[in-house]
């Protein structure tokens, strides 16, 4: 074989080493604890949600609608869901470190949504479009309070703070935290912590 040809080759095979060495470091990167997972597709969460209780069902049928009613409206489905532990987390569309966590509340709901429920609010948007339009991007399994005045979200979290996070467990007691989640692990630990083991 001509040298120039096994240089070549020779080059060839070590750049396709180091692509391989570099897609599983990739891989490894976005599957390590501290890292928010990757987005789930509709299909996986119907698969994961499948046989949910009715009181959850309810919720997950609602995926990804702002609904309207105010205070009222979520003391009664609050009242509807007694005995169940509840996670509502208030956000905006607006907010970065809120849409950061949405990849861990969307693996989270997911993972536990089974035995928790999970809510939102989002506070503070003055239109219904940016929420919805960020909302069809970044789908979570649960729908949210729209609460343009913000007061809503403040009742809930006594915050004007986004994001904050509110974790009730069977009885009724709030745990808030406020901040963004950097994980769904971190979530997921705090749910079982607050919402489950509390």
């Amino acid at each position: 074989m001509a040298p120039t040809r096994l240089l070549t080759l020779v080059g060839a095979v070590a750049l396709l080493a180091l692509l391989a060495v570099g897609l599983v470091q990739l891989a490894g990167r976005s599957s390590s604890p501290g890292t928010t997972a990757a987005r789930l597709t509709p299909a996986q969460v119907q698969v994961l949600l499948a046989g949910s209780p009715t009181p959850l069902a309810a919720l997950h049928a609602q995926a990804d609608q702002l609904l309207g009613g105010g205070a009222r409206a979520l003391r009664a489905r609050l009242h509807a869901l007694r005995g169940w532990p509840v996670v509502i987390n208030k956000w905006a569309s607006w907010c970065e470190p809120c849409k950061a966590e949405f990849g861990a509340f969307q693996r989270a709901a997911a993972d536990l949504g089974r035995r928790v429920a999970f809510i939102g609010i989002d506070s503070g948007d003055t239109s219904r479009s940016e929420p919805l339009r960020f909302l069809r991007s970044f789908p979570v399994s649960y729908p949210s309070y729209y609460d343009p005045t913000g007061s809503l979200g403040v009742e809930v979290t006594d915050s004007t703070n986004v994001p904050v996070t509110v974790f009730y467990n069977r009885r009724g007691e709030a745990f808030p935290r406020q901040g963004a989640f950097p994980s769904a692990a971190k979530l997921e630990h705090d749910v079982e912590r607050y919402a489950l083991g509390a």
